[in-house]
């Protein structure tokens, strides 16, 4: 996924409020939108060099996007309006080599009290449901990790997962990594011990469980290959 303007060079400052994020451009400082709902442990230093989009639009209450942080080693994604649509793009392309096979593809289907990201289809009986997530967490071991705060919403898709596989219907876990100085994937067990129950409960009742890395650029994200699970 390419970005389609050049991205903005600035240097972090702080998070607050959850959605806002002051960057330092030059001799001024702007506050950027921030989509990641998450704590995003080990994510953000301060002044660790940002990169951020601008929107020209009147219905934007912010002009500017937090796209990327860079701890010195490796661009981290942040915004999670941009992972589905790597997924999609991963699907698309032949990338997700376990998601390949289908001749329909549609976003944002409705299931039980929510959604599911990405549906794949050969019609009615043959289906597969995809909830995608955001991984932004390391440890020191080169382990990324899921979640990095309480999520009650990823505890719901896991059990609307764990229905659809009880009536025999395909359903797939895909967590997209979004930074490069990680080599496994691992269930966080501290944070939001429910989730990780459900995810290992999901497992064992036959929901299939992706993780695949990214590479990233200023110019652009690519998810490039998959990465074992700890």
């Amino acid at each position: 996924m390419k970005f389609p303007t050049p991205l903005i060079s600035g240097v972090f400052l702080k998070r607050y409020k959850r959605f806002f994020a002051d960057i330092k451009l030059s001799d001024i400082v702007i506050t950027a939108h921030t989509a990641n709902t998450g704590s995003m442990i080990n994510c953000l230093g301060e002044n660790w060099p940002a990169l951020i989009s601008f929107h020209n639009s009147p219905t934007r209450k912010l002009a500017y996007s937090f796209e990327m942080i860079s701890n010195g080693k490796t661009w981290i994604g942040i915004n999670t309006n941009l992972t589905n649509k790597l997924a999609q793009e991963a699907i698309i392309n032949g990338t997700i080599k376990e998601l390949q096979g289908y001749s329909d593809f549609k976003a944002e289907v409705k299931i039980g009290q929510s959604r599911i990201d990405i549906l794949l289809s050969n019609g009615p009986l043959d289906q597969c449901f995809v909830e995608v997530k955001n991984v932004t967490l390391v440890n020191d071991q080169e382990q990324c990790l899921f979640p990095d705060s309480k999520t009650l919403r990823g505890q719901k898709h896991l059990r609307e997962l764990m229905d659809l596989k009880d009536k025999g219907i395909r359903a797939v876990m895909l967590f997209i990594v979004q930074r490069e100085d990680c080599s496994f994937f691992k269930i966080e067990n501290t944070i939001d011990e429910v989730y990780c129950q459900l995810l290992k409960q999901a497992l064992d009742f036959g929901v299939e469980i992706l993780v695949y890395q990214c590479r990233l650029t200023p110019e652009e994200i690519i998810v490039h290959k998959k990465l074992q699970i700890v």
